[in-house]
């Protein structure tokens, strides 16, 4: 119901108690499966085969199909918001480093590394990394703050 998704208002971190070195809230992304990507697919419009028919990435010479560079980044996006509203993400840079396989669990973990006083600002460093260490999607973002 509409009524529950207001009912708590997100309470955006405040610039003068964020300090260099704070860490954003661990996002813990269940294992990737294939419902996952062809969900993803019709929501993006990312139809691309790799993703979705194994046939098509085998041909390619791919073990099997793998996730959207897109979804990785939208877990990130999805970290950034759990912490501050969207309205106040002013940028969102990202390098896809790895491939994220089927049955990876992501998780997507952030950090403070600058403030910018005039801007009342943050840089945040990003990072979504596998079960195994590696990590798949590196990136920086900026956030507003009150």
């Amino acid at each position: 119901m509409i009524a529950e998704l207001n009912e708590v208002p997100m309470k955006s971190p405040i610039f003068d108690s964020v300090q260099i070195g704070d860490e954003l809230a661990i996002l813990q992304v269940p294992p990737v499966n294939r419902t996952t990507l062809a969900l993803f697919a019709g929501a993006s419009g990312d139809h691309n085969p790799i993703h979705i028919d194994i046939d098509f990435a085998r041909k390619a010479g791919l073990p099997d199909v793998f996730a959207q560079g897109m979804l990785g980044m939208a877990w990130l996006g999805r970290l950034l918001t759990g912490w501050a509203p969207q309205s106040q993400l002013r940028r969102l840079d990202v390098r896809f480093q790895g491939i994220t396989h089927l049955g990876h669990a992501m998780t997507c973990s952030g950090r403070v590394i600058e403030k910018f006083d005039g801007e009342r600002s943050v840089r945040i460093e990003l990072r979504s990394t596998n079960q195994y260490g590696q990590v798949n999607i590196s990136g920086e973002a900026l956030i507003a703050l009150r």
